[in-house]
Parts: C-alpha cells; structure tokens; sequence
C-alpha cells in the first residue's frame, strides 16, 4: 500500500493529517514531508504546536511562525539523501488573524480600532474555533506559494476533527448569529449603548454587567460588533472560497489514528462526513500497531532467548531469558487487541483506500533518521535511507 502514498505526494498539492489529539498527526505530517522532500519536492509542512522532539528531529532549537528551512546537513548526518527541501512553519493563530483584518478593513482607522480592540484581543487567541479557521486561512495563503511543490497541514489538536472541517462556517454563523445583531440594535448611531431600546429584563442584564466589568466594557464590545459587522460581507466570502478550497482536487485528506476504539470511532465519523459532501479520504495511517509473528512461526523457547543472549554478549541475570518472553507474549497479546480493533477500520473503508500500518517503533521518533523510518513505511524506501 505504501506505493499509494508515494502517488499522493506526486500528484496532490496539498495533503491534510487529520483526526483527534494524541494519535500522532504531527509526526505522520513531518515523516510525508521528508518523504517528499526525498522525492525531489520543494515541501512546507505547517505544524500547530509541535512537540519539542519533533522540532529536534529537523536539528531546530524550535519550530518558529516564521518559515524555516531543514538545513541539508541535518540529512547528510543521518546518512539520507534527500534531493528536494523541508520548509517547518508553525501557525501563528493572532498573526494570521491580524492579517486577515488588514485585507479586510476599508481603512488604517478601522483597521487600528479593531486590532486595538480588548474584545478582538481576546477572540483571535482564544475563542473556540479561531485556530481551526486561522489554520484554513494560512493554509489558503500559502496554497499558490510557487515555492513550494507540496504543502502538508498537521490540522489542530481539537478533541473532534469535524471542528477543523466546519470551522470557516461555524465562525461566519457566530459573527452572524441572532445575538450579535441584537446586541447591534441597542447600538446607536452615536455610537453608545442605548438600553432603552431594548426589552426591561435585557437592560437590566447589561447595566448588571456594566457595574461588574465597568462601564466601558459594554462599549468596546458594541464597538467591536458594529467594526466587525461592516467587515462580515467580505469575511463571509473569503470564509466560503476557503471552506470551498478544502474541498478541492488538489487537496487530500490523510485520516490518522491509533488502535484505540475510541480513535477508530473518531476517524470513521470523519471519514464519512467527508464522505457526504462527496469527498473520499485518501489513505488512513494506523499508528503504534503491535506486531503478531506468524502464525506458522514456531514461538521462542528459553533455550532459544538465552543463545541469542548470549551470542550477543548480553547477561540479564538468571530471569533475563523469562522476562525477555513475558515481553513477547505481552507484546503478541497487545497486536492481536489491535487487529481485533482495526477489523471496525477495514471493514469501513472501502478498497479502494490504502490503509497504512505503522508500527508502535520500540524507540521514540526524536531524530531524522527515525523519522525516516516511519516515512519508509508511509511511501516505501528511497535510495539513501540509511
């Protein structure tokens, strides 16, 4: 299946890890990446909140919202040949909302006043849904970047990956909503608050509000909506062409999970809300699989474990080959839970969508020769690989 993989990366432009939190998209993006990167492509993987290992594994002190380019001997050390480029970018959730305000705005002035406004502030680092949107937004900022042959989104940690696929809808429903443009109503021309417009029980709200939170709260945030408002006509089509852009040819959809039942469940309904607006996932990577020998292959005996032990030079103590076959039986009992889980995947996707199996690797992925090794199982190896 791994040729599969190998075909996306030289056909798609744009390739997108999704699923829950913890099943390993950051590094299944990172690993596609190098793979591409070893395939000749100029290659920008944008990453949210990376893990410090991963930025280590490319030899960065960090991964930086500013663009950063793999240095090539970082490859050569771990012996890889890799002909194209590896650019990391990590998304910048406010930076990139600020810039989606500048293009927006219709003047420096309205432009200032909203970014100055205490409840902007507030909305574009921390309100739900923002970094899904901003993540669609840099992405489409990037998209036609003719430096870059392939782009690899890690979507963010989200406890539902149908956050991500929603978010430009759910944001335009939230500044659109009934609430807002009734809060716009008691906001008159002059520009205060007038709650005598609105029903006894809502003035009393506010005026509650105002005492709590000071008078002037009230009217940096009618302030904000009527700003934000004369925005929305223009926000709204720029939130459309992006959700539109998310379904287009030349995007992919590379589904991640782990075995785990609860992830497996998390991927399907994915896959099959993708499935309703008439796009099909592209392949499904199953991370941190546990290996089950052969049924033909005969189990490990003492004798068999303590040879080995000591071929190698290795002394375990006198329970070492025991302990060693304790592991094994573990390890066998542990694969066959997970094919046992995985049989809901299989029997989901239909045959015509890879599935890849990554194995649960008996050391962490924290330098670029084991990243390597997982993108050998994603694509298959590359003349080079160590």
């Amino acid at each position: 299946m791994s040729e599969d993989l190998g075909r996306l990366l030289d056909t798609r432009r744009v390739l997108l890890c999704a699923g829950c939190g913890g099943v390993g998209k950051t590094t299944t993006s990172a690993a596609l990446g190098l793979a591409a990167a070893r395939r000749g492509k100029r290659v920008l993987c944008l990453t949210i909140d990376p893990a410090r290992r991963l930025a280590e594994s490319l030899g960065l002190a960090s991964v930086a919202t500013e663009a950063q380019v793999v240095m090539p001997e970082v490859f050569e050390r771990a012996g890889l040949d890799v002909t194209g480029s590896l650019t990391v970018m990590m998304l910048d959730t406010k930076t990139t909302f600020d810039s989606l305000v500048d293009s927006l705005a219709k003047s420096a002035e309205k432009r200032d006043r909203i970014k100055g406004n205490v409840l902007y502030k507030y909305i574009s680092t921390k309100l739900a849904g923002t970094q899904e949107y901003m993540a669609m937004e840099k992405l489409y900022a990037v998209k036609e970047d003719p430096n870059y042959d392939v782009i690899l989104l890690d979507t963010p940690p989200t406890s539902h990956a149908l956050d991500f696929l929603d978010a430009p809808e759910r944001l335009v429903d939230a500044i659109d909503s009934p609430a807002v443009r009734w809060f716009l109503d008691a906001f008159q021309q002059s520009g205060r608050l007038s709650l005598n417009l609105l029903q006894r029980t809502a003035s009393s709200v506010l005026r509650g509000i105002g005492r709590i939170t000071g008078g002037g709260f009230l009217e940096q945030v009618a302030t904000f909506m009527t700003e934000i408002n004369e925005l929305f006509g223009g926000w709204k089509q720029r939130a459309q062409v992006v959700a539109s852009a998310l379904r287009g040819d030349d995007v992919a959809y590379v589904l991640v999970t782990s075995p785990d039942p609860m992830s497996l469940r998390e991927v399907r309904f994915f896959a099959e809300r993708l499935a309703s607006q008439g796009v099909r996932p592209a392949a499904y990577v199953v991370n941190r699989i546990h290996h089950v020998p052969d049924a033909n292959t005969p189990p490990a005996t003492r004798d068999d474990v303590a040879a080995v032990l000591a071929r190698h030079g290795l002394d375990l103590g006198g329970d070492g080959p025991e302990r060693i076959l304790e592991a094994a039986r573990m390890e066998r009992r542990l694969g066959e839970l997970d094919q046992l889980h995985l049989a809901a995947l299989d029997g989901a996707s239909d045959t015509k969508t890879p599935v890849l199996h990554v194995p649960d690797f008996p050391r962490d992925i924290h330098d670029v020769g084991r990243l390597a090794w997982v993108a050998d199982v994603l694509v298959g190896p590359t003349p080079g690989a160590s």
